[in-house]
């Protein structure tokens, strides 16, 4: 059986882009189930799969974050891993999408929980936001605040990888703000290599995002799919469109992690990539200097998608 990957809700869940990509397990939060109940749960899934990624993006409730923890420690096992990847929530569903793809491939649980840091830095993500008043998660100058009040504002916002806002000017959709990848002047910088663009609609009525955005970024595919439970306190607002650009071909995604070099954990002994073990969260140890025999160290993720066709 694949490495088990693991959402704390249903709607994290997207739906399988195909036949082969498994579903992802959803635990139960502490207010559905008890702590003995917690420990079968995940003693069923360690006894089935082997190994269980879990995602635990910093949003969720602490007593969510600290069952989890609590089950790893009585457990006593180092086949859990706990992610805490900090993605805004539409992006997560994403990421856990591409996990759930790589965990069928001939990938071990250690590279499959060590790939999330990697892939994240490859999502783009963001929101068409009606107010900015109470963001925290970009920096928001005191204009953008000021024009929240106008009932007709809309913003371009995204949060990752790199922070941009941008106010649309009416309907059209033109914005003011930095420059953009292949679009418009004011658009979100978007990905240089191919993807495809999920986006999820709250209480704002705009196609801004497929009509506009999408065209700019010159993405290879658009979906909707419903919003995630916490997006709107993610944003600040309940007026919003989500939105997050990932690369969809798990053959791009296989190329883009194997490419990496493996190392192997000094705490856990499990495979690793990047800088950090995935199940135990040990820091790689640093290799002899290089010219006394020893290997320099790589950069943490060395891999990149292929050019676009």
């Amino acid at each position: 059986m694949p490495t088990a990957i693991a959402v704390t809700s249903a709607d994290l869940v997207l739906p399988a882009p195909d036949r082969h990509t498994p579903p992802a397990v959803v635990l139960h939060p502490p207010g559905q189930l008890d702590l003995a109940g917690a420990i079968a749960e995940a003693s069923a899934l360690l006894e089935r799969h082997g190994h269980l990624v879990a995602v635990v993006p910093p949003w969720l409730p602490t007593a969510t974050v600290q069952r989890l923890h609590t089950v790893r420690a009585i457990l006593e096992t180092d086949r859990i891993a706990l992610l805490d990847i900090d993605l805004p929530p539409l992006a997560t569903a994403l990421l856990v999408r591409q996990l759930r793809q790589l965990s069928v491939c001939d990938f071990s649980p250690g590279i499959v929980a060590s790939a999330a840091r990697l892939l994240s830095h490859y999502i783009h993500a963001g929101a068409l936001l009606g107010s900015v008043a109470k963001l925290d998660r970009v920096p928001v100058g005191l204009k953008a605040h000021a024009r929240s009040w106008s009932p007709s504002a809309q913003f371009a916002v995204l949060a990752h990888p790199t922070p941009h806002l941008a106010k649309l000017t009416g309907s059209g959709g033109g914005a003011h703000g930095g420059g953009a990848h292949g679009g418009g002047s004011g658009l979100p910088p978007g990905p240089a290599f191919a993807t495809h663009l999920t986006f999820a609609r709250g209480q704002l009525a705009s196609d801004w995002v497929a009509a506009e955005l999408a065209p700019a970024w010159r993405v290879q595919g658009v979906m909707e799919n419903p919003l995630p439970a916490d997006s709107p306190v993610w944003w600040a607002t309940p007026k919003l469109v989500e939105f997050a650009a990932a690369i969809p071909d798990p053959a791009v995604l296989y190329q883009l992690v194997a490419s990496v070099r493996r190392e192997h954990c000094h705490w856990c002994g499990l495979e690793l990539i990047g800088d950090r073990c995935g199940f135990c969260a040990a820091p790689l140890t640093a290799p002899p200097p290089a010219g006394n025999g020893g290997r320099s160290a790589p950069p943490a993720f060395s891999g990149a998608p292929g050019p676009r066709h």
